[in-house]
């Protein structure tokens, strides 16, 4: 008798045979399932549920961690956590995988300002006719090229990349005519050949790759034209090691080989968008020449495969700051084998290139209006000032604000509740869906919405507690854990086969996401003496969907009239292809690191007081936020009077 176990994952219909003490989350994984699993398997965050169907008395028994993590209700309906529940001996397990825990692609933002800029990279063709060498005129290959290349073009080439010398005689020769030899030298900033073809070619490529904790961007770019040719998107492949930022450095800790894992994940990840990208547009990826890349110092360290272990703790020291420029064949990167890849300079600690990236398409850095400049992912990166002074910080928001760590909480994707508002008098809500489909889950944005709501209407108070006067409508509940609860969708209306509810505990975990942006915007604000900024900036794609009024009414950003923010979209991916369009626009923001001052905020006292200031709605201290305060109080006025003429009737 086999020694094996079968499992059937639906509703792929997925069969797979498995030895005893694997989890169904690896065994997912082997049969080519998709299943969310931000915590790296450490059953935290509960987004890898499934419902075990036949077969339950051939898996291992529920966890402590199982028990802490689902409620009574999921529980007793048969959730396990796949990555918790492991098959203990041979039989059929029949496991289903619902909506919210299938990991999809989602939605990434790959939109951005569009900005004016000169097309010049640092990338460039030029055509040079020369003359067939003889005894009188015996020049070496590489010479003679180098010379026409000055004499026609005024530059000065220094090297050939070393493949490009070993093949260089028979390319110069392969359309050789009785006098003549006419080539293209593909230049590297006018001082480094990488390429050289026979007769004209004017066919050049680069790439902007925009790499986030959870998503990745790649922009197929014409370096011609300054045309985006291609865009190919997908969630980080690193997230099965864990959602956020630390999950992934006490991955490299704990595992021998965690670093070059998290290294080899990334890279094939990226050259799996190239490979989109590439399919797409119709070219030859011969004549992709320079990927520019951006991301926090997380994300560049582990693509590079640096040791991340000093940026990851006190005093956070990044192990490098300056650009840097590598060959593609160094780190299999699949364009042009003598091509580069480049990275923008960290600007110190945990404000990468991604944030460096921002300015550069902001340009708030050099602008007189007191500016907000916020890139809100799982690590929150803030720049307060203008062009006297500006200093740049980041907050670990923690994944909550995309999702993950809620009870319903799911990515931007077919089915996930992004808008919602609560109707005032009856207090039911009313929500929207992405493509209309029954909900499935709820999305950062829908989440923002969500608790501003709950707030407005006076369903949680200040502290984000459910205020009493509300226990006995009939959405406010107590679940089979004796934690309170608002129902966002019943289970007739949803895609799920139950009610999709936000608790008192999503409540807090996005209380002190925002509390960590919050608490980091204010300490630069007291820094540089600024009670108010002018305006408010918001990078990427979170910052793109939330509602402005929402996101100031629970604190994000500090009260100021709506009119005044602005979403930026995916500056940072916008900021990669200015550098690789434009070797000025490059220039400068390798300047802005030495322009803008970095500011340590992690572990520091003042930075805990802000936060637990900022744990409330919108702030503890309710008069730093005037147009909140005039709209809650209103509402709770409504809310008295309505109350006392309905005991008057009584």
């Amino acid at each position: 008798m086999s020694e094996e176990a079968r499992v059937t994952f639906y509703p792929w219909k997925k069969t797979i045979d498995v030895e005893p003490d694997t989890t169904l989350l690896n065994a997912a994984e082997d049969a080519g399932v998709s299943i969310e699993g931000l915590c790296a398997g450490n059953g935290r965050c509960g987004t890898c549920k499934a419902i075990i169907g036949e077969g339950e008395a051939h898996l291992t028994p529920i966890t402590t961690a199982e028990e802490q993590t689902l409620s009574s209700e999921q529980l007793g309906n048969g959730y396990r956590l796949t990555c918790r529940a492991k098959v203990s001996e041979p039989g059929e397990v029949s496991v289903t995988v619902p909506p919210d825990s299938q990991k999809t692609a989602g939605i990434v933002l790959t939109e951005g300002q569009e900005l004016e800029y000169a097309i010049d990279p640092l990338v460039k063709k030029y055509h040079v006719d020369l003359p067939v060498p003889s005894l009188s005129d015996n020049v070496a290959d590489f010479e003679r090229i180098g010379e026409a290349l000055e004499d026609t073009y005024e530059i000065d080439i220094e090297d050939v990349d070393y493949e490009v010398q070993r093949e260089l005689p028979g390319q110069m020769r392969t359309e050789e005519t009785e006098d003549r030899l006419e080539v293209t030298a593909t230049v590297y900033d006018d001082q480094e050949i990488i390429d050289v073809e026979p007769g004209l070619s004017e066919t050049a490529y680069g790439l902007a790759i925009d790499i986030g904790t959870t998503t990745v961007a790649t922009y197929l770019v014409n370096l011609k034209n300054g045309e985006t040719e291609a865009i190919s998107s997908q969630l980080n492949p690193q997230t099965k090691q864990g959602g956020d930022i630390m999950t992934r450095m006490r991955y490299t800790r704990r595992n021998d080989d965690g670093r070059e894992t998290l290294k080899e994940e990334i890279r094939a990840g990226i050259n799996e968008t190239i490979e989109e990208v590439i399919q797409e547009a119709g070219i030859d990826r011969e004549d992709i020449y320079e990927s520019v890349f951006v991301g926090n110092t997380a994300m560049h360290h582990l693509f590079l495969g640096i040791d991340p272990t000093y940026v990851a703790g006190s005093p956070y020291v990044a192990a490098r700051e300056a650009p840097i420029a590598v060959k593609a064949r160094e780190l299999g990167i699949d364009i042009n084998d003598a091509g580069y890849v480049y990275w923008l300079p960290v600007s110190g600690g945990w404000v990468g290139p991604d944030k460096v990236s921002v300015l550069l398409v902001s340009g708030h850095y050099k602008e007189s209006p007191t500016t907000v400049c916020i890139d809100i992912g799982t690590n929150g990166e803030i720049s307060v000032g203008n062009d006297e002074e500006m200093l740049v910080t980041s907050a670990p928001a923690g994944p909550a604000l995309e999702g993950a760590e809620l009870r319903y909480g799911v990515r931007a994707q077919s089915g996930a509740i992004e808008t919602l508002r609560i109707d005032p008098e009856t207090l039911d809500p009313e929500y929207e869906t992405i493509d209309d489909e029954p909900p499935n889950g709820i999305t950062g944005s829908g989440v923002i919405d969500a608790l501003a709501q709950l707030f407005e209407v006076g369903l949680v108070d200040q502290r984000g507690k459910f205020r009493d006067e509300v226990l006995d409508h009939p959405r406010v509940r107590e679940n089979d854990d004796g934690e309170l609860e608002y129902v966002v969708a019943y289970e007739k209306e949803a895609a799920l086969a139950e009610d999709i509810v936000l608790t008192q505990n999503d409540i807090r975990s996005i209380q002190m996401a925002k509390a960590a942006i919050q608490a980091g915007t204010r300490v630069l604000m007291d820094e540089l003496d600024i009670e108010n900024p002018d305006r408010v900036l918001m990078a990427g794609a979170f910052g793109n969907y939330i509602d402005k009024h929402s996101a100031m009414t629970i604190g994000m950003y500090p009260d100021i009239d709506p009119d005044d923010v602005v979403s930026l979209g995916n500056a940072a991916g916008v900021g990669a292809k200015l550098a690789l369009l434009d070797k000025e626009r490059r220039a400068e923001a390798e300047r802005i690191v030495d322009e803008v001052e970095y500011f340590e905020i992690a572990g520091t006292d003042v930075f805990q007081e802000n936060f637990m200031e900022s744990m409330y709605l919108p702030h503890q201290d309710f008069d730093l936020y005037p147009h909140v305060k005039e709209k809650v109080m209103r509402r709770r006025e409504l809310e008295a009077a309505r109350l006392e003429a309905a005991e008057t009737e009584d």
